[in-house]
């Protein structure tokens, strides 16, 4: 069974390895942790699947469409420009799936 929350130790490392900013934008307000690789497609709460999104970031991440910030990012570009961040940043290790 999957824990239905992150430990706050965890939320704080990944808060840390990021910089305490979104990992895409570069925002400080507003951060979130986000699954790469959403749970229910087997995704872990390890930190090889977890990056620091902004609240805005976040939202495109999960499908809500910000009009203020139409040219950014959609919900298929998010995903890989976190995928792409993770599995640079892990190379050649990156394994996000739950174990």
């Amino acid at each position: 069974m999957v824990p239905a929350n992150l430990t706050n130790a965890v939320r704080k490392a990944v808060y840390k390895r990021d910089g305490y900013a979104c990992a895409l934008c570069g925002s400080p307000r507003g951060l979130q942790v986000h699954h790469a690789i959403h749970r229910s497609q087997g995704g872990g709460d390890c930190h090889h699947n977890l990056i620091t999104l902004c609240w805005r970031c976040h939202a495109v991440a999960h499908g809500t469409r910000m009009p203020e910030y139409a040219d950014w990012m959609d919900t298929e570009e998010m995903a890989q420009a976190c995928i792409e961040y993770l599995a640079d940043m892990y190379a050649p290790d990156w394994y996000p799936y739950r174990v």
